[in-house]
């Protein structure tokens, strides 16, 4: 049985986020506290003490989630077996750490850097997202071409893809709250806006994308040890310079988590094991694949189980 392991993206952050595992384990206390030192802020005290108000915020959000992931695959990685990896979103940075692509020091660097970005482009292009159910995803896409079709340059575009008649859609604030009745019109059961700093996975993370651009350049990748499954393509990587490619494109491109799901089935991985905090990936597998082993490590009593 051929098993991936999948780590978390934004959206799964909670306060207290990390505290059982640094009280419980000294490899663990020893990575959040490396954490704390290479970021040069106590990314702990917000991730175990909140308030929820600046966990939430994309600039923490971001390296809290990655260095949860990490923390989690470190205290396993000896006791699973595992040959390929996938990440949504900013999760694909721990994919990477974990296929050998990139140092705990340079990824969860990068994912800071990406994190504050991504916020500081959410205030030059002001933009939003929503979440569209139970619309096929080429209707989806025609509604976004649609809206794309307008004088004033504003941006719609779908952005996550995340299981069979759940779609995300990014773009111009405003715009997109005017006019997302045109989901509904086309079928959607439910749209609704989720609380985000910007239109991510769209073209108005391109001042992020740039400057992202030269950090990613200027840092030693290594050929990943397993296929890592690209969000942009949904195929399995493994050279360094595709895979560093990949997470350029990312930010301004939709993150592709059903095709990836399926092209993973098809090339026979059948084991599904998610890493970081919360379900939300299992839960997508769930919703997206049949006949499959789906599990998960969040919290320390996870592991002993």
């Amino acid at each position: 049985m051929k098993k991936a392991l999948l780590f978390s993206g934004q959206g799964s952050q909670y306060v207290g986020m990390m505290k059982d595992l640094f009280d419980n384990s000294p490899l663990a206390k020893e990575m959040i506290k490396s954490a704390d030192e290479i970021l040069d802020f106590s990314l702990s005290d917000i991730c175990f003490d909140g308030p929820i108000d600046v966990l939430k915020q994309t600039r923490y959000t971001q390296p809290a989630i990655f260095l949860h992931s990490a923390v989690l695959f470190e205290l396993l990685k000896e006791k699973t077996e595992f040959s390929a990896t996938a990440g949504h979103s900013v999760g694909e940075y721990a994919a990477l750490y974990a296929a050998g692509v990139l140092s705990f020091e340079s990824a969860i660097r990068l994912v800071a850097l990406r994190g504050s970005l991504m916020f500081s482009a959410g205030e030059e292009l002001p933009g939003t997202m929503f979440a569209i159910i139970n619309l096929d995803d080429d209707k989806v896409e025609d509604v976004c071409n649609k809206l794309n079709d307008n004088p004033d340059g504003n941006v719609v575009v779908a952005a996550n893809f995340n299981s069979p008649g759940q779609v995300v859609v990014s773009g111009s604030a405003q715009f997109l709250r005017d006019n997302i009745g045109e989901f509904k019109a086309a079928g959607a059961k439910l749209v609704k806006e989720l609380i985000v700093s910007g239109a991510f996975h769209s073209p108005l993370m391109k001042p992020a994308q740039n400057e992202l651009a030269k950090a990613i350049n200027s840092i030693e990748f290594s050929d990943a040890k397993v296929p890592v499954y690209s969000n942009v393509y949904a195929k399995p990587l493994t050279s360094a310079e595709a895979i560093k490619d990949a997470l350029i494109n990312q930010l301004t491109s939709p993150v592709r988590w059903t095709q990836s799901l399926v092209q993973m089935q098809n090339d026979g991985y059948s084991s599904f094991v998610e890493l970081g905090p919360g379900q939300v990936l299992q839960g997508l597998v769930k919703r997206t694949l049949s006949g499959v082993e789906i599990s998960g490590y969040d919290k320390f009593e996870d592991l002993i189980k």
